[in-house]
Parts: C-alpha cells; sequence; structure tokens
C-alpha cells in the first residue's frame, strides 16, 4: 500500500493506493490548519481502511510550488513516515499534478495556480507518452496569455484577468479538480517508483518559485 499526500494549497487530499490504484481517498478544505489537521486525517484514512502503517510501502508527496506552510507541513510527515518505515519517498510537482487528470485531452495542458503579487505559477504538459512542455515558472497574466499557444488547455486557479485575456481565442479553460490532487500523486508517485525516481528522505525539499516570505500567513509559491 502506498500513502499519497498533497498539501500544496487550501484543497488538502490524501490517499491510499494499491500500486498506483486508489483504494481510497479524501479532500478537505485545510485553510492554514496544515499543521494540526494532516496527521489526524492520515490515521483517520488508515483505520477507515483497516491499514496499519506498517503496511505502507511508499509514500508520495507533492512538492509544490504552492502554500510555504503547507508544503512544509506535508513534506516534513512523509519525511518523518519514510524514515520511520524505512520505505521509498517520492516528491511529484503540484502543477503536474493539476495538469494530469486532462491527460486524455490531445493538445498541451498548462496548469496554473495564483501565486499572489499579481503573479501566476504555470507549467505545461502533453500526453502520449506523458511530459512536460515547460517547467514551472512565475509570469504576470499578461505573459502568461501570450505563451499559451492556439488549441490548449488550461486548467486550474485561473483568475479573471488571465479569463478575460484568453476569451475569444481558441484555448479550453477549465477549474481545479474538485476531488484534490492526492489520485493523481498515487498514479504518478507509484510510476516514478517503478522507475527508480527515489531519493533519501532528507532530500525531499519544497519547491517553491520564490524565496518563501518571512511571517505568518504567507504564501510560498
Amino acid at each position: 500500500m502506498e500513502l499519497s499526500i498533497d498539501t500544496a494549497s487550501e484543497l488538502a487530499s490524501i490517499a491510499l493506493s494499491r500500486e498506483g490504484s486508489l483504494v481510497s481517498d479524501v479532500a478537505w478544505r485545510c485553510e492554514r490548519n496544515h499543521t494540526v489537521e494532516l496527521l489526524p486525517r492520515i490515521e483517520q484514512l488508515l483505520d477507515e481502511a483497516g491499514v496499519e502503517k506498517t503496511n505502507l510501502s511508499a509514500v508520495f508527496v507533492s512538492i509544490g510550488p504552492g502554500m510555504y506552510t503547507g508544503l512544509r507541513v506535508g513534506v516534513s510527515v512523509a519525511q518523518g513516515l519514510a524514515r520511520a518505515l524505512q520505505i521509498p519517498a517520492i516528491g511529484v510537482g503540484r502543477l503536474e499534478l493539476d495538469a494530469y487528470p486532462h491527460r486524455d485531452f490531445d493538445g498541451p495542458i498548462v496548469a496554473v495556480h495564483r501565486a499572489g503579487r499579481g503573479e501566476l505559477a504555470s507549467a505545461a504538459y502533453q500526453a502520449g507518452p506523458w511530459r512536460e512542455l515547460s517547467s514551472p515558472r512565475l509570469s504576470p497574466p499578461d505573459d502568461l496569455a501570450g505563451a499559451v499557444r492556439q488549441g490548449t488547455l488550461v486548467v486550474g486557479e485561473i483568475d479573471d484577468k488571465l479569463s478575460a485575456l484568453l476569451e475569444g481565442r481558441d484555448v479550453i479553460v477549465r477549474g481545479p479538480a474538485g476531488e484534490g490532487r492526492a489520485r493523481s500523486l498515487a498514479e504518478l508517485g507509484f510510476a516514478r517508483w517503478q522507475a527508480g525516481e527515489t531519493v533519501e528522505p532528507a532530500l525531499l525539499r519544497p519547491a517553491y518559485l520564490r524565496p518563501p516570505a518571512i511571517g505568518p500567513q504567507q504564501p510560498g509559491n
């Protein structure tokens, strides 16, 4: 059994899977309470599935970009479990997890999330086989809209300005998946595990696109 943890945003999610196939999952609005809510939710998920921690064979975690506090908590919990249970730990990017549910789309998929300071984080992917077309980056809505090609699917946290800039173009726009990202993490994490893409738990790091701000209630991104 594998455990997937995504705490990159206020919509947190966790999942149990067997060889990448979903067994059970839960998503909830965590706001900024990841520190106090994540471990009890994991315990509840395991209890309801009748699974002991010692039955886990790997842990997958979203490494961002995203909320500083959420990512720090998620990565720390994944590291702790991997070390305590002596199991592999695999990190997968948040934007890839946003794009992956749309892998049947025949064209580029640009995943977006709001990064504060008037900027958006984005990255592009495409299936057949699944691959990254452009790595995560920060940009203002005007620059991002100018880089989006015709026939692209844009998904995720799309703000009003970007939506207006894309209006009337041959571009499909969809919001984020309501069930959270842990389902995609279970599949992608297992694929990376099978490919040997594991790291020492201590080497897992959140992927911030700008240095974390100093002080409480600050996004990382």
